[in-house]
């Protein structure tokens, strides 16, 4: 083998090298590559719909009420979840009659992100600890979250990003005000 072609090989090896690392440190520190199974964020998000949560929006800040946010699944941590933001750590959540209220408030949290009116059912109260979420589906009447679960709260240190836009079946950025529903 002369010694251009091993050039030329050795080459192609560092630039495959290269890429690998590059797209092991994206995957692992910049972006969270997600799919929706369910149906428990229609309309936000549509069944089968493949979403990109950015990693590091969380690096100096706290997740926000209504962020929606991909994380493990308390109750079986292989397992990702996408869910909006709902109860805070140290707040209260109750659910009267469908609807949701933070810390004994008279007002309810807006709700026009749902899909339908939710079942006019009453929860809780539940009482988010101190560096826990609580989590609820935009399908309220077909959502498996907080309110079923045996651990009820996320820790912080599972939710693994932000969801910022999705690719799959078609391309939508989501945006801090976006919280209407999937076109």
């Amino acid at each position: 083998m002369d010694d251009q072609l091993k050039s030329e090989i050795i080459s192609w090896i560092k630039a495959v090298v290269y890429a690998l690392v590059v797209a092991v440190f994206v995957t692992n520190v910049v972006v969270v590559n997600a799919e929706v199974p369910t149906g428990s964020m229609e309309d936000t998000i549509m069944p089968d719909t493949r979403l990109i949560a950015y990693r590091m929006s969380y690096a100096f800040s706290k997740p926000e009420r209504f962020d929606i946010v991909v994380f493990r699944w308390p109750d079986l941590e292989t397992e990702l979840y996408v869910k909006r933001v709902i109860g805070l750590p140290g707040e209260k959540v109750e659910i009267k009659q469908g609807k949701v209220f933070i810390n004994d408030s008279e007002v309810p949290l807006p709700d026009d992100f749902l899909k339908e009116p939710p079942f006019e059912e009453d929860k809780g109260p539940f009482f988010v600890p101190e560096n826990h979420y609580f989590m609820l589906g935009d399908n309220r009447n077909n959502s498996k979250d907080s309110r079923y679960w045996t651990n009820k709260y996320v820790d912080e240190s599972k939710i693994l990003g932000k969801v910022v836009f999705r690719y799959y079946p078609d391309f939508h950025l989501y945006k801090e005000e976006n919280l209407e529903k999937q076109e």
